[in-house]
């Protein structure tokens, strides 16, 4: 099984790319770094239900004790709509310095199973990293298990949230049913 960082959002994106990346021979070490993730309590959900996945699953995962909530707000306050690029890059680029320090070739993120998130630039931001930094980014399509990772936390009882995790989408998820 070949190495590879994997990027990880929360458990429920986790829990079907892991066996999907294992079973096209990957051995993944989960990594979460998602300073985006507001408030801080459901920071702290999202990266306990991965550590609980991670148990399950019999994983690794790698945390850096950073919450630089600040550092993304800073550069998406003034043009939030473009905020999606930004964050992207922010923890792919983390990522990819990881991988690096770890001796890792290969990486990829959770974020690719999500129908919500924009793929052709998750990819495009994930090969240029790969490029910069002489690696190999993994840009596996796991949008056809999205469903099937959703039902597998919720048979797992791991944390589900509701909302992609920064302050914006919050917003968007809940304020725009308020003015109905």
């Amino acid at each position: 099984m070949q190495p590879i960082l994997l990027h990880s959002c929360c458990g429920p994106c986790a829990c079907y790319t892991v066996d999907n990346l294992r079973e096209t021979g990957f051995e993944p070490t989960l990594f979460f770094y998602n300073p985006n993730i507001h408030p801080f309590q459901e920071y702290q959900r999202r990266l306990e239900g991965l550590q609980t996945l991670a148990e399950i699953k019999k994983s690794s995962v790698v945390h850096d004790n950073e919450y630089d909530l600040e550092e993304f707000l800073a550069n998406v306050a003034a043009n939030p709509t473009a905020r999606c690029s930004f964050c992207y890059r922010m923890r792919l680029k983390k990522t990819a310095l990881k991988a690096k320090e770890l001796g890792v070739e290969c990486f990829s993120t959770t974020l690719l199973i999500s129908p919500y998130q924009n793929r052709d630039l998750l990819c495009q931001i994930g090969a240029e990293l790969a490029d910069e930094y002489g690696l190999v980014f993994i840009d596996q399509d796991f949008r056809p298990g999205f469903r099937q990772s959703q039902a597998m936390a919720k048979e797992l009882n791991l944390y589900r949230q509701g909302y992609c995790g920064c302050i914006y989408s919050e917003k968007e998820r809940y304020y725009k049913n308020n003015k109905k």
